[in-house]
């Protein structure tokens, strides 16, 4: 009798953790706007407890590749913009600084297809030209208030914003966004960020900011749910991404580079225990 219910047990297991794997996504690569083909670094299929994920999503109104865009599921579009430098480089990153074990290449999320939930931490760059739809727009609030994070990187000036927040209003229309204030833990989980500077793209170290007199100057402003808990964290008029993707290279000032580094780990960590 024991071992009748001995093999029930193991057999039950083995079907649950087949059914686990059968509804993980493979990983797949996708061609960017700046980088067609790419080698997969080592360790890109260990199992870790972190990933960098980064947001897929359709192109908007302000979409700079208008003209050039593949099917947006498939790559080469706006969501791809520095991709998948940044995100290796940031990856590289947090294996060095921390204790997180990340893997070392990134996941792209689709949220409709109902995997973002495997992800903590989300990113998304060039928010200020994206098309989040309402079914999107849904979809990201769930996955916010249930736990998950969302960084919201690379929009600059008034116009940019403008878009961005008439598409996270499909999220979250209830919510103020706000300048994150100084003592916020966000800002201390790792490191002190006290002094926070402006991170302009490789493209517009020359003027230092983008889009006119409204793309000056650093704001890191967020979304709270009624908690006190960051569930959005934007960085406006600051190319993040760019730093990260940039940080190997000996043209790319290195002050951006390291504030870029320490923002994300502290997201990250933040993303993890709050």
């Amino acid at each position: 009798m024991y071992l009748r219910r001995v093999f029930r047990w193991a057999a039950g297991g083995v079907v649950c953790l087949g059914a686990v794997y059968a509804f993980q996504r493979p990983f797949r690569q996708f061609h960017g706007v700046e980088y067609y083909s790419f080698e997969l670094p080592p360790g890109w299929q260990e199992k870790t407890e972190f990933a960098f994920a980064r947001l897929m999503f359709p192109p908007g109104p302000l979409n700079g590749y208008r003209g050039r865009d593949a099917d947006w599921h498939d790559g080469i579009s706006l969501w791809t913009q520095d991709y998948p430098r940044a995100d290796r480089h940031f990856s590289q990153a947090v294996r060095r600084l921390t204790r997180v074990h990340i893997r070392s290449a990134e996941q792209p999320v689709n949220l409709e297809e109902g995997d973002a939930y495997d992800w903590p931490w989300l990113y998304a760059v060039q928010v200020g030209e994206w098309g989040l739809t309402d079914r999107q727009g849904q979809l990201l609030r769930e996955y916010c208030l249930r736990g998950g994070f969302f960084m919201a990187d690379d929009l600059h000036g008034d116009a940019e914003w403008y878009e961005f927040e008439s598409r996270i209003r499909k999220a979250f229309p209830e919510y103020t966004i706000r300048e994150i204030p100084d003592d916020d833990p966000i800002f201390h989980t790792v490191y002190d960020l006290n002094e926070r500077y402006q991170v302009p793209g490789q493209a517009h170290l020359r003027l230092g900011y983008k889009n006119g007199p409204t793309g000056k100057g650093a704001h890191w402003r967020a979304i709270y749910d009624d908690k006190g808990r960051i569930l959005v964290a934007i960085s406006y008029n600051s190319d993040i991404g760019d730093a990260w993707e940039f940080a190997d290279d000996a043209w790319y000032p290195s002050r951006f580079s390291d504030l870029a580094m320490r923002l994300g780990v502290n997201y990250i960590i933040y993303s993890m225990t709050h």
